[in-house]
């Protein structure tokens, strides 16, 4: 990882400074933003391997630049904010995040956090075949999904999950094995539900190439599946 790319998107001097810090003493190039304005230009232009987003900023706000970069780009964003609320945290991961902090933090905890997300979306992929599940090709090498040919523009723990359930059709997978295949700390705050909420913008997703699929399962009380169509679906397309 070292020498990858971060952007810290930050308003507070003393916060920006300090994160500067700690991902430079873990070998990353770190620039800073402090207006949300300049954030999509800054990404177009130069794109990093990981972007740390504050949710409230002069000029645009973090929400609305994380669902904008989602509209062209799959760079992985760690949102930061001080509202503590649940329904903030899930927002943020519908809209395309792929982490969220709440502050106060501890600075290590965001390189450990920013770690563990270029780990998932830059070091998987490596001698690992394609997966075909009914009407899905996953291929980790080249990072992309297609169903039924065409493309699903997934984020890393949106293709990290497909990919894990996918390669073993009908194997029923709790919550909690889930959260710890996104490498999250076992205490975090809301991890049933985000995983709840990758799912449904997942299923989401995918409703749109191919309208009624049902390949994501609910096992109610246990957790989520991936189940190949039956012959009978198959025949009545």
């Amino acid at each position: 990882m070292t020498g990858q790319k971060i952007l810290v998107v930050e308003d507070d001097k003393k916060i920006s400074d300090l994160l500067c810090d700690y991902f430079k003493q873990s070998g990353f190039d770190v620039s800073v933003l402090e207006n949300g304005n300049q954030v999509v230009p800054e990404v177009k232009r130069n794109p990093p391997a990981l972007i740390v987003l504050d949710i409230m900023l002069p000029g645009k706000d973090g929400m609305s630049i994380c669902r904008e970069l989602r509209s062209f780009s799959k760079v992985p964003v760690l949102m930061l904010t001080a509202k503590v609320d649940e329904i903030d945290r899930i927002l943020g991961l519908e809209l395309g995040a792929d982490d969220y902090i709440c502050k106060p933090f501890s600075p290590r905890e965001v390189v450990a956090r920013a770690k563990a997300i270029l780990r998932r979306t830059y070091s998987h992929g490596h001698a690992e075949e394609k997966i075909f599940a009914g009407p899905v090709t996953i291929d980790p090498e080249g990072y992309n999904v297609t169903i039924e040919g065409k493309i699903l523009h997934l984020t890393p723990n949106e293709f990290d999950l497909l990919r894990l359930m996918a390669a073993r059709p009908d194997h029923v997978f709790s919550r909690n094995e889930l959260v710890s295949i996104l490498q999250r700390d076992d205490d975090f705050d809301g991890s049933v539900r985000i995983i709840d909420s990758h799912i449904k913008n997942l299923r989401k997703k995918m409703d749109e190439v191919i309208p009624g699929n049902d390949l994501i399962h609910t096992v109610y009380g246990l957790g989520y599946s991936f189940n190949l169509p039956k012959p009978a679906d198959i025949m009545n397309k």
